[in-house]
Formats: C-alpha cells, sequence, structure tokens
C-alpha cells in the first residue's frame, strides 16, 4: 500500500510542474472550471500552394476549378446532357486573348497538331525535292475520310517516293466514309494502311526520311530522326522542352506529347502570324496554312465539319480537330491560334465550341450563322432522320 501511494504522489508531483519549476497544482474543481472556460485553440494555417517546410516544396492538395460547362445537348424540352470545355485564345506574342476553364492542365494534342507535325516536311526540303504540291501538304495535316479522293492521292504519292502501302506503319482501319466503307466490304477489297485517316501524315514522315537518307522502318517510334525533328519543332513553336514532356502512343502509332492548351494554342498562332520566326520557318507555315485552306475536303472529307466549315468559308481559318476531343483553329487575318479541349473527349463538344469561338471573334457573322445552323448548332437526329434536340453553347462565361 505504501508503495501504491508512493507512485500516486509522485505522478501528481511530475504533472504539476510547469516550465520554470513553478508549481500549479489544481483543485478538481478549479480544473473542471477551466475546462469550460478554456477558448478552442485556432485551427493552424493551411500552408500556401508552394510554401516549404523543412526544405522540401508542399504541394496544395486543392483540385483547380471544374472546366466550365460550354455544351449542352438537348432533347425536346430538357437538357439532356453537358459538356465541360477549356479553351485557349493567344496570339503569337503569347498573349492570352481570350480562355475558358483550366488551360495550363496538360493535354495531349492528338491529331489536332498535325499542321505543326507537318513543318519538317517543308523545311528540310523533301516536299520540294520530291515535287509535292498543295494537294499533298494539306493531307500531311489530314484525318481523312478514306474516300477515294484521299486514298488515290496518297498511293500516287507514295509511289513517287519509291515506298509502297507496306511502308506505312499507322495500322489499317476501315474509311470513316461510309458509303467507301460499304463499297470496299462489297467488293471484298483488301483493308490496308492507305485508308487509315492518318496515312497522309505518314506518308510525310516516309517522304522526310526518304529525303534525308534514314531508315524508313520504324519512323513512328520516338527515337528516330523523323520523330525527333516533330519534337523539335513542336517544342520551339510551343515555348516548352517537350523531350521532357509526358509522352504516349497515339491511334496511329507515333509518339504524343503533353502539352498544356495555352502553350498549344501559341504555337498554332505562331503559325498564323509567323512574322517573327525565322525565313525557312515562315515560309513553311504559310505553305501548310495555304494548302489546307485550299484544299480542305482532303483534311477531314465529306460531311466533316472543319472540311465543310473551311470550304464554306475559304480562306478565313485552318480548322483541324484530334481524337478525344481536341480542337485547333488558326485565324491568319487575327494571327491567333485557338486550342480546345472537352473533359468527356466528345467531339461534338470540341466542333461546336469551336463554333462559338469563331462567332465570338467574328470570324462567322450573323447571317452566315443562320445560313449554317446546322453545322453550328448541329441537330439531334433519332434513326428516322427526325430531329429531336439540338448541340448548341450554355452560354456560360459569355462563350
Amino acid at each position: 500500500m505504501a508503495r501504491k501511494a508512493a507512485r500516486k504522489t509522485a505522478g501528481r508531483s511530475a504533472t504539476a510542474k510547469r516550465p520554470g519549476g513553478k508549481s500549479s497544482v489544481k483543485t478538481k474543481g478549479a480544473a473542471k472550471s477551466k475546462a469550460k472556460t478554456r477558448k478552442p485553440a485556432a485551427p493552424k494555417a493551411k500552408p500556401k500552394p508552394g510554401a516549404k517546410r523543412g526544405g522540401a516544396q508542399i504541394l496544395s492538395d486543392q483540385k483547380p476549378p471544374a472546366n466550365p460547362t460550354l455544351i449542352e445537348v438537348t432533347r425536346g424540352e430538357m437538357v439532356e446532357s453537358r459538356h465541360r470545355v477549356a479553351v485557349a485564345v493567344v496570339d503569337a506574342q503569347g498573349k492570352l486573348v481570350e480562355s475558358w476553364g483550366d488551360i495550363e492542365r496538360p493535354i495531349y494534342g492528338r491529331s489536332a497538331v498535325k499542321p505543326l507535325q507537318a513543318l519538317p516536311l517543308l523545311e528540310t526540303g523533301a516536299a520540294d525535292n520530291f515535287g509535292l504540291g498543295e494537294p499533298e501538304i494539306a493531307l500531311a495535316c489530314a484525318s481523312h475520310n478514306g474516300e477515294p479522293l484521299h486514298t488515290d492521292r496518297v498511293r500516287r504519292w507514295l509511289a513517287r517516293i519509291g515506298c509502297e502501302i507496306s511502308d506505312l506503319e499507322c495500322g489499317a482501319h476501315l474509311p470513316l466514309h461510309e458509303p467507301t466503307m460499304l463499297q470496299l466490304i462489297a467488293n471484298g477489297g483488301d483493308l490496308t494502311a492507305i485508308y487509315n485517316n492518318c496515312s497522309g501524315k505518314h506518308s510525310g514522315f516516309l517522304t522526310t526520311a526518304r529525303h534525308e537518307g534514314e531508315p524508313t522502318h520504324g519512323y513512328v517510334r520516338y527515337e528516330h530522326p523523323v520523330q525527333q525533328r516533330v519534337t523539335r519543332a513542336m517544342s520551339e513553336m510551343t515555348g516548352l522542352d517537350l523531350s521532357r514532356a509526358p509522352r504516349g502512343i497515339d491511334g496511329c502509332g507515333i509518339p504524343v506529347l503533353g502539352l498544356p492548351l495555352r502553350a498549344m494554342a501559341l504555337g498554332l498562332a505562331r503559325m498564323a502570324d509567323p512574322r517573327k520566326l525565322s525565313a525557312d520557318r515562315a515560309n513553311a507555315c504559310k505553305r501548310i496554312l495555304q494548302s489546307v485552306m485550299a484544299w480542305p475536303m482532303l483534311v477531314g472529307g465529306t460531311g466533316r465539319f472543319g472540311s465543310t466549315l473551311m470550304a464554306t468559308l475559304k480562306g478565313r481559318f485552318l480548322l483541324k480537330g484530334g481524337a478525344e476531343g481536341v480542337y485547333a483553329g488558326i485565324l491568319p487575318s487575327l494571327g491567333l491560334g485557338v486550342a480546345i479541349k472537352a473533359d468527356d473527349g466528345a467531339g461534338r463538344a470540341a466542333e461546336t465550341a469551336m463554333a462559338q469561338t469563331l462567332r465570338r471573334l467574328k470570324l462567322i457573322s450573323a447571317a452566315e450563322t443562320k445560313m449554317l445552323a446546322d453545322l453550328l448548332t448541329p441537330p439531334v437526329l433519332n434513326r428516322a432522320l427526325l430531329e429531336v434536340g439540338r448541340i448548341r453553347s450554355t452560354g456560360e462565361g459569355r462563350f
């Protein structure tokens, strides 16, 4: 018992000392009273994003604000679906002219950056060496339907550079143009890589390899000189070191490089206004713009949004879509580049967002908007081809 009492007393003594040696023994009643009146401790301030603690950077756990809902799809009296979209409009000096949503988050540009990827075809002298004209340059930027107007030209192009369809490393898929697809199946034709929507771009890659005396096999690999030239050109145009960028593999087998929408728009703007570029690059940019705007149906084809709008409003802009809801615009009259990404990867959202952006920039008049209503705000059709809704702007963010 004596030892137990001693331990109890020692415990009280240990907890009753404050720094400085003063006793702070309290009665039970006093302790309860103190507990009732004690103010709660103020919450510790959260470190600011990028602040340092103990020499290490603290990363913010806060997510960036969600992209605005710019596009909606109606059916009858209801809005049935909504799309969140980010848009960047930039000039050739890098000034942000307009923006909606998170334009700094890296995205893959996919096929929307094909005009940038086509620069080495002209800068190396390969296009001139093999006598390529505007149709071939347009095809080098294309995601085509696989219609005869596309595949016939690609066949002749490959023969001109001493290559065969089997040299294309883009893989094969059925033509995107339904009548052409049905005709191919009905005729029992061979499904080859020439029908791949990227066969024109890959013919351009093969052309530069032939011109430079490089192996054609493996030209899709990141390490191949063909792709290294593309990476350098895109880095210089976007102002980023894309050798350090996130990397993946595109649907056609070439590397895809992650870059923010703002940087992508800058690269497009420098094509729109190439005055501060080197003479060779400025000339390449001008030829690419001229070729695509002169041959818009080669870049996509029948029924495609970009081809139809470019063909209708000739010479105003270069439009190029990509997979997963990416869209690019080069606007030479304004010296601007436009880059768009739909969060959910919906092409219908990216196309409608591009249409609304062009309207906002006054590149499509009110009269033309009315005339092109079914292209700019497409109808939703049922199986009987009756209109049951629309794809349209929500008007959010003055869009």
